[in-house]
C-alpha cells in the first residue's frame, strides 16, 4: 500500500486511507522521544489509545510502569477500553488520540490524570471558540511544544514516501504548573530517532 503525503490532497481526505478501523496513524517514534526528552514523567504512564504500540514502545524507556490500552483491538495492549468513559486514573496519561474524539480526550484526562497529560495534537487545535470556552478558559494545557520538524503520520504498513503538510505540538497540563509557556522542539528529532 502507498501512501503518498505531497500536499495534493486535503488532510481530511488523506485520513480516511486507514482501512483497518477509525482513525489509526501509528506515531513515528521520533515524536514521542522529543516529548520524553523535554518532560519528566514520575510514576506510571497510561497510554490510552495505544494502537500497535508504537508509542508505548517509546514511554516503556521514561517509566518502569506504562500501561497500554485501546478502544480497538490492533495486537498491542488492552482492547476494548472506552478512554472517554472511564472512571479509572492514574500518575499521568500520554496518548495520540483520534482526532474526532480530541476535545472529549482532554476533558476525561484531565480529571483521570493524578500528575500530567500529554496529548500529540495538531497545532491548529488552539483555535475554535468552543475550545477556547470549554477548555483552554477553564484549563488551558502548562506548556505547547511545538515540532520544529513536521510529522508525517502513515497508517501501517504504508509506504514512507513524502512529507506532511500538518504543524503539530505536544498539549502537556501539568498539575503542578500554573500559566501556559510555549516552547519549540529543537530540530533534529527525527533524524536521530528514525
Amino acid at each position: 500500500m502507498t501512501y503518498n503525503l505531497n500536499g495534493g490532497f486535503k488532510p481530511t481526505t488523506k485520513r480516511f486511507a486507514d482501512l483497518d478501523g477509525p482513525d489509526f496513524f501509528p506515531t513515528p517514534a521520533w515524536a514521542t522521544h522529543a516529548l520524553i526528552d523535554n518532560e519528566a514523567f514520575q510514576g506510571d504512564i497510561w497510554e490510552s489509545a495505544c494502537g500497535n504500540g508504537a508509542m508505548s514502545d517509546v514511554l516503556a524507556q521514561a517509566s518502569n510502569s506504562v500501561r497500554s490500552s485501546d478502544l480497538y483491538d490492533r495486537g498491542f495492549g488492552e482492547s476494548g477500553i472506552d478512554f472517554l468513559n472511564t472512571s479509572q486514573s492514574t500518575d499521568n496519561i500520554v496518548t495520540n488520540p483520534p482526532y474526532n474524539a480530541a476535545e472529549g480526550f482532554v476533558k476525561t484526562g484531565l480529571v483521570a490524570a493524578k500528575k500530567k497529560f500529554a496529548l500529540l495534537l495538531r497545532l491548529a487545535f488552539l483555535e475554535g471558540a468552543n475550545r477556547q470556552r470549554s477548555i483552554f478558559s477553564v484549563s488551558p494545557p502548562s506548556r505547547v511544544w511545538v515540532f520544529s520538524e513536521r510529522i508525517t503520520f502513515y497508517p501501517a504498513g504504508a509506504t514512507v514516501k513524502g512529507t506532511g503538510t500538518t504543524a503539530y505540538a505536544w498539549f502537556v497540563w501539568d498539575k503542578d504548573a500554573t500559566g501556559t509557556e510555549l516552547k519549540w522542539f529543537k530540530p533534529g528529532y527525527k533524524a536521530t530517532y528514525s
